[in-house]
């Protein structure tokens, strides 16, 4: 990719950092450094995308369940979830476009993407959208996009309600926060098709699991789930 005399100025003048180290990125870098990227703890579940880890929190739960993977392990409190953090609460969507390119770029080899027809990032509240100004999954979505060329569904449902946060529920709360949730829109256009759940973190799988529950009445063919990260119970 030819760097512009523009770009290297500005990078010259106004330095960026890396947002898992803090350290300077080269021109050709975007929001994580090259040694960053190498240090990520990958989970390499796209490799076994019907049996690891995390395909095991949606085995009887999600029919019709597909493959399942994680891009790397989310270690509360580890380096690496500042790229998680810093996407959410940094008012930096552009950082998902470059996780979504990222995990795209070193899993199409593996295959995982090829029989997918659509992607469906988790949708979010009107109000926490607004008050957020975007949609986390659907960066990530759209940096997986351009790569792989899947299209996006972000419209064909909507999050009625965000009862609480997530983040300190145990597992039975969790599903019991999530349901009835999510609603299917006027023709959905998911009849048939293969559809991949996008999602930043998978913990317990919860809202993943009541996302997809509700899209099963549009009568898709397969879901599988995608996350940028996985935490390890």
């Amino acid at each position: 990719m030819a760097i512009s005399l523009f770009s290297r100025l500005l990078d010259f003048i106004s330095p960026r950092t890396c947002v898992i180290c803090g350290n300077r990125l080269t021109v050709t870098e975007g929001h994580i450094c090259g040694v960053c990227i190498m240090r990520l703890p990958r989970t390499h579940f796209h490799l076994t995308p019907y049996e690891n880890k995390m395909a095991e929190n949606f085995y009887v739960l999600v029919k019709k369940l597909g493959k399942a993977a994680a891009f790397f392990y989310y270690h509360p409190h580890s380096k690496s979830t500042k790229i998680i953090l810093s996407l959410k609460y940094g008012d930096n969507p552009a950082i998902g476009i470059t996780l979504g390119r990222l995990m795209a770029t070193e899993m199409q080899p593996s295959g995982f993407f090829d029989d997918v027809d659509v992607m469906l990032p988790m949708p979010l509240t009107r109000k926490r959208r607004w008050g957020r100004g975007y949609n986390q999954s659907e960066q990530i979505a759209q940096g997986i996009s351009q790569i792989t060329h899947i299209p996006l569904l972000s419209h064909a449902v909507r999050r009625t309600s965000f009862k609480r946060s997530q983040t300190q529920l145990h597992r039975r709360e969790r599903m019991e926060n999530v349901e009835g949730v999510f609603t299917l829109r006027k023709n959905p256009q998911l009849k048939n098709k293969h559809v991949l759940i996008i999602d930043d973190v998978c913990t317990t799988g919860a809202t993943i699991i009541a996302l997809a529950n509700t899209i099963q009445e549009a009568g898709v063919k397969e879901i599988s789930i995608l996350t940028a990260g996985f935490t390890q119970a």
